[in-house]
This record gives structure tokens, C-alpha cells and sequence, in this order.
């Protein structure tokens, strides 16, 4: 990487992903609910919050349609693949759900549109 203009757009990339991660906010929990808030794109979710460093709990996923089409929302056990909730979600549309989540961690995709999981671990 001798070029200094392929230098300097490889940190300008890095610097920008850097960003994105610093501006995640630690979820919130009020009164043993913490919540998580995710928006659906095409093919993608994108969430408010972090979602490292998670504990087994009660949460409370706030998901937004953002795809401009019919989607959903489907949580499953990580280790066990149990469903725990599936929902679905029409363009535009905010619904919310209370989860509990073990130890064993979770899963979570759109089963309308489904990308791969999203596969999330929790620690404790």
C-alpha cells in the first residue's frame, strides 16, 4: 500500500466504520426490560443499540419496517433454534415484542425476506 491516495481512502473507510460503532448507544433497561430497537431494510436490520456485551433478561425489541414492503420479525434460541417470537410487519409499521433471553443467547432474521441470522451471544 505505497500508494498515499489508496492509504488515505482505506483510513477514511476505517474511520467512518469506526464511527458508525461509537455512536451505538448501551441499551437502556427500566424496570428489568431493557430495550433493543431495530430498523428492517432490504435485506438488512440496523440497530439503535449496541448489542454487545448483552445479559440473559427480559427484553423488549421495538422493530421498524423500513424495507417499503410486507416483512417480519422471528427470534429463535442461538443454541437450541426455539422459536421465541415471529411477528409480521407491514411497510412502515412499528411493533414490539417482550422477549425473555437465556444464556444460551438468540438468533434473529426476517422470515418473509430472510437474510442469514443474525446471531447474537450473551454473556453470564
Amino acid at each position: 500500500m505505497n500508494n498515499p491516495i489508496i492509504r488515505l481512502l482505506a483510513l477514511g473507510i476505517l474511520a467512518l466504520a469506526l464511527a458508525g460503532v461509537a455512536h451505538a448507544d448501551t441499551p437502556k433497561t427500566v424496570d428489568g426490560v431493557t430495550t433493543i430497537h431495530l430498523d428492517q431494510y432490504n435485506g438488512y436490520f440496523a440497530a439503535e443499540e449496541t448489542l454487545m456485551g448483552l445479559q440473559p433478561g427480559t427484553y423488549e425489541f421495538v422493530v421498524t419496517n423500513k424495507a417499503g414492503k410486507a416483512a417480519g420479525f422471528q427470534v429463535q434460541s442461538a443454541e437450541t433454534h426455539e422459536q421465541l417470537v415471529v411477528f409480521p410487519l407491514d411497510p412502515g409499521e412499528t411493533k414490539s415484542t417482550r422477549v425473555e433471553i437465556t444464556s444460551e443467547g438468540f438468533r434473529y432474521r426476517c422470515p418473509i425476506n430472510p437474510p442469514p441470522w443474525y446471531e447474537v451471544g450473551v454473556s453470564g
